[in-house]
């Protein structure tokens, strides 16, 4: 700091603290204008979040499997579920563009998988090349659809 801060009595001290966070060698590194804390910084050319994808949406009245729905990274994922049906919705995801789909799982349980109408938030992306695809085995009536964000 180039200001100097007056200390003020009674105390005639002032608390001091420094933030750190590590060094990649595993030993603490203090943040300074030469090592900044990793943030994402708003510039002319990183102007926020990328734009939001066309959102992935339809109906079906037989068992299909849709997508790709082409997320934009760290932007929540919203789907919703609509209609007079019967079956199941599993959502998938896949980093090779579908030729290998993965249902979701929250700490080892299953997730993102629904046999009635839903809106709500699902997932968060943050790997460029993932893509997600809805697995939808309707047995009984039609099924809207609609993947967002």
């Amino acid at each position: 700091m180039s200001d100097s801060i007056p200390l003020q009595t009674p105390a005639g001290f002032a608390p001091a603290f420094a933030l750190g966070l590590d060094d990649g060698t595993g030993h603490l590194a203090l943040v300074s204008d030469a090592r900044p804390l990793p943030v994402m910084s708003l510039s002319a050319s990183n102007s926020g979040p990328a734009a939001a994808p066309q959102p992935l949406a339809g109906e079906t009245s037989v068992s299909v499997r849709v997508g790709p729905f082409a997320p934009a990274p760290g932007r929540t994922i919203v789907l919703t579920l609509s209609g007079e049906w019967e079956g199941t919705v599993r959502l998938l995801r896949s980093v090779d563009n579908g030729v290998t789909c993965h249902p979701l799982t929250l700490a080892g349980a299953p997730w993102g998988q629904y046999a009635a109408n839903a809106c709500e938030p699902v997932w968060t992306e943050n790997e460029e090349a993932a893509t997600l695809w809805l697995e939808c085995s309707v047995t009984q009536g039609t099924l809207s659809y609609r993947v967002a964000q």
